[in-house]
């Protein structure tokens, strides 16, 4: 378990460092949230937010789907793993939904 816990905040940096770095289209304001990986280590989720509109999160979902292999090889280039579980974005909603109780209570009188 702990060794999973490891490797998962090795690809939350390296997908970061990545997206930062490497991907030469146009993203959003992205961050990657969480990196969960099945213990069987079939999948990797990554969850990212993204601070924009409903457009800029269609752009930056479409981009990363484009990208997905690419960062796939970049990770298998740089942290250290028999094998590299497949790699799925999922979209975060928690920011959406913390801002949205934000602007409940403030609203409140």
């Amino acid at each position: 378990m702990a060794k999973v816990k490891h490797l998962e905040t090795d690809v939350q940096r390296a997908i970061s460092d990545i997206l930062q770095n490497e991907i030469k289209d146009k993203l959003a304001f992205i961050t990657i949230t969480d990196v969960k990986i099945t213990n069987e280590l079939s999948y990797m989720y990554a969850y990212y937010t993204v601070y924009g509109s409903e457009d800029d999160i269609a752009k930056t979902k479409e981009t990363l789907d484009r990208a997905n292999g690419f960062i796939k090889n970049q990770i298998a280039k740089r942290v250290k793993m028999r094998k590299v579980p497949e790699l799925v974005f999922k979209y975060d909603k928690s920011y959406d939904t913390g801002k949205r109780v934000d602007d409940i209570i403030r609203n409140i009188k």
